[in-house]
């Protein structure tokens, strides 16, 4: 993906980040609707109308990161993003572009999963939107918290600053 020689990303790159955490986080929180409506599923009975509207609930907002993915990708592809900053150990900025990428996939696959699961009814789908891919993107967030924090009060560079006021 390109990068430019803004100090920081776009308002809406910025809007687009933080909405989709909030999102990703609701549903990472709070999958007690989709949780039950499974189980009923898969014990052979009918899901109660609660149930269900939780379900949707999450479907759609697992829809809505999916769309806010596509937008966000597709403005980074317009826009481009400032240039990494040049500090740390080689490893440690080679591990933070893994990481980064890793997130991209991540965003996208566990909602494919989960739409895939829900709408299609493919069991495996769904072990592993809420099995693994779960759990490693649980590790992606915590990597990236740590590494904007570590930017932030190791390094001392403006990379949290860049994704929250801007430049």
């Amino acid at each position: 993906m390109p990068t430019d020689s803004r100090d920081a990303y776009s308002l809406p790159q910025r809007l687009l980040h933080w909405v989709m955490a909030v999102a990703i986080f609701f549903n990472l929180l709070f999958p007690d609707g989709m949780n039950a409506w499974n189980r009923t599923i898969r014990h052979g009975g009918v899901p109660s109308a609660d149930q269900i509207a939780s379900a949707n609930v999450h479907a759609y907002v697992g829809i809505g990161i999916l769309v806010l993915a596509i937008l966000r990708v597709s403005l980074r592809l317009i826009q481009g993003a400032p240039a990494e900053p040049a500090v740390g150990p080689k490893t440690v900025r080679i591990g933070a572009k893994v990481a980064h990428a890793a997130l991209y996939l991540l965003i996208f696959l566990l909602p494919l999963t989960g739409m895939a699961a829900y709408y299609l009814g493919i069991d495996i789908s769904g072990e592993l939107h809420g099995g693994i891919l779960k759990a490693i993107l649980w590790a992606f967030i915590a990597a990236h918290v740590a590494g904007a924090l570590a930017h932030q009060f190791y390094w001392k560079t403006n990379v949290l600053r860049r994704m929250t006021v801007g430049g």
